[in-house]
C-alpha cells in the first residue's frame, strides 16, 4: 500500500503512518512491512529520522540526503522541532496544564516506561484538554511533549489518572479499534534552506 504523502522534495519526505503500522522493520520476516519501507519503495533514497509508536497514528518526516538527515537528527535531539499530538483520554478531563514527571524504562515490564522519581529522566508534556464527549465517557486532549522520551505521552496521560482509550499498554481494555493517538502536527526548519515550515494532518477520530 502506498503511503499517504504530505509534502515531498530533494531533501525531505513527510508521510502519514496509519495505526498498527510499524515505523521501522522489526525482528523477523513477519515484522518488515513498515511506513520506512513503504516510502522507499517509492523514494529509495529516503533515510529514517524520527519514530513513533506503532499503535499512534500520523506524521513522520524522511531526509533524502545524509545532510539533511544529519540537520534534521540534530534539531529533535536538541528540541528544534515542534510536534503536537491529539488523544481521546478515558474520563471527564478539564482545562489545561504540564505534565512534570521522570520517566524510565520499566525494566520488568519491558517494553513498558513509568514515573520513577530516583532514577528517571526529566520529561515535561503540556497538555489542553478540548472536549468531551458524554456518550462515550472520553476527553479529547491535545498534547505538546516538550521533551520525547518512550512512550512519554502515554505514561503520563496515564499517570494524570486519564489513560489513552485503546492503549494495549498503560490502559484498562475496553472495546476500542486502536490506540486514539495521533501525531497532527510537525513544525520544523526545512534542511535545505532553513526556512521555517509546518505540516498537518488531521486527527481520524
Amino acid at each position: 500500500m502506498e503511503p499517504i504523502f504530505l509534502h515531498v522534495d530533494d531533501a525531505l519526505i513527510v508521510a502519514e503512518k496509519p495505526a498498527g503500522l510499524l515505523a521501522v522493520p522489526g525482528r523477523g520476516p513477519d515484522k518488515q512491512d513498515c511506513l520506512s519501507a513503504r516510502v522507499q519503495a517509492c523514494y529509495p533514497d529516503a533515510l529514517i529520522v524520527h519514530r513513533l509508536d506503532m499503535d499512534t497514528s500520523g506524521i513522520l518526516c524522511f531526509a533524502r540526503t545524509a545532510e539533511a538527515q544529519r540537520r534534521l537528527n540534530r534539531a529533535f535531539e536538541e528540541r528544534g522541532v515542534g510536534k503536537r499530538y491529539c488523544a481521546r483520554v478515558i474520563g471527564r478531563l478539564e482545562g489545561a496544564g504540564e505534565i512534570d514527571l521522570p520517566l524510565a524504562v520499566d525494566w520488568e515490564n519491558r517494553p513498558k516506561s513509568k514515573v520513577d522519581h530516583a532514577l528517571g529522566k526529566p520529561s515535561r508534556t503540556r497538555w489542553r484538554a478540548s472536549g468531551y464527549a458524554a456518550a462515550s465517557g472520553t476527553t479529547c486532549v491535545e498534547l505538546e511533549p516538550v521533551t520525547g522520551r518512550s512512550h512519554q505521552l502515554r505514561v503520563h496521560l496515564a499517570a494524570l489518572g486519564f489513560p489513552i482509550l485503546g492503549d494495549p499498554l498503560y490502559a484498562p481494555p475496553a472495546p476500542a479499534p486502536r490506540m486514539y493517538l495521533h501525531a497532527m502536527a510537525l513544525s520544523l526548519f526545512h534542511p535545505a534552506d532553513g526556512r521555517p515550515v509546518t505540516f498537518a494532518s488531521p486527527p481520524p477520530f
